[in-house]
């Protein structure tokens, strides 16, 4: 345990399991208090909050649906009522299922189920927190992206779409917060085996490891030590930014 984010509260979407649940414990660990939201698996974000508490830290479990805006007005209620104090830091990272899809058999609703989770739910989120944030001229709004939008994978364009507006979201929401001390940042994995990726195949994995310049996966704890960073104060004069972190798989923003 460390002080780094001692007194800040967090708000973890998909905290429950994957990224998130190493974001979670990463945050906790440095000493914010955090919320960690689930849409369905209860015991899973239990679990978490349990791990947290044995390490020292401190959690709570919220459920709550990020692509309805009631769901999200309750959430932040709930996350701010149980941590005593305004959310400090908001990290939106839940996603949904990510189908792989030609041109060809592509719907409209294909692309806006990615533009639920990627950009609405930010939005609502956001929106949610930003009393409290303004009020207090302080805040961290980071966003999870991803490299498919440098690399542009084929069969993936609903995905790649949803994640490519996350840049634009995260710069001109920079500028606007900015006046009122919140930053805004995204950071962008690489592929890091999570639970969701217990399936995908050894030669698979093999295959993206020789093309990145580490020579290395990655791990939950790149992305969650990397947000940590991005949420503490040693971050306060970085906003707008587009950070990848996947040993150097991709360059540039």
């Amino acid at each position: 345990m460390t002080d780094l984010l001692a007194g800040k509260i967090a708000l973890v979407t998909g905290g429950s399991r994957g990224l998130g649940k190493s974001i979670s414990i990463a945050l906790a660990e440095a000493g914010a208090i955090v919320a960690v939201n689930y849409a369905n698996n209860q015991a899973d974000a239990e679990q978490t909050v349990e791990l947290i508490r044995e390490l020292g830290g401190q959690a709570v479990a919220i459920q709550g649906d990020i692509t309805d805006e009631e769901a999200v007005d309750n959430l932040v209620r709930r996350a701010e009522a149980e941590a005593g104090g305004t959310i400090d830091i908001l990290v939106n990272n839940a996603t949904g299922p990510q189908p792989e899809v030609s041109i060809d058999e592509s719907t409209w609703s294909d692309y806006l189920d990615q533009l639920d989770f990627f950009v609405k739910a930010p939005l609502l989120l956001t929106k949610a927190v930003l009393p409290g944030m303004k009020m207090k001229k302080s805040g961290r709004i980071i966003n999870i992206g991803s490299e498919v939008v440098q690399l542009g994978n084929a069969h993936f364009a609903n995905y790649v779409t949803a994640k490519s507006a996350q840049i634009g979201m995260t710069r001109s929401w920079a500028s606007e917060l900015g006046p009122f001390g919140i930053t805004v940042n995204l950071i962008n994995p690489g592929f890091i085996p999570v639970e969701r990726h217990e399936e995908v195949a050894v030669d698979v994995l093999a295959q993206y490891q020789n093309q990145v310049p580490l020579q290395r996966m990655g791990e939950p704890s790149d992305i969650s030590n990397t947000i940590v960073f991005i949420a503490s104060d040693k971050a306060s004069f970085i906003t707008g930014q587009s950070l990848s972190v996947n040993g150097g798989n991709t360059f540039g923003v």
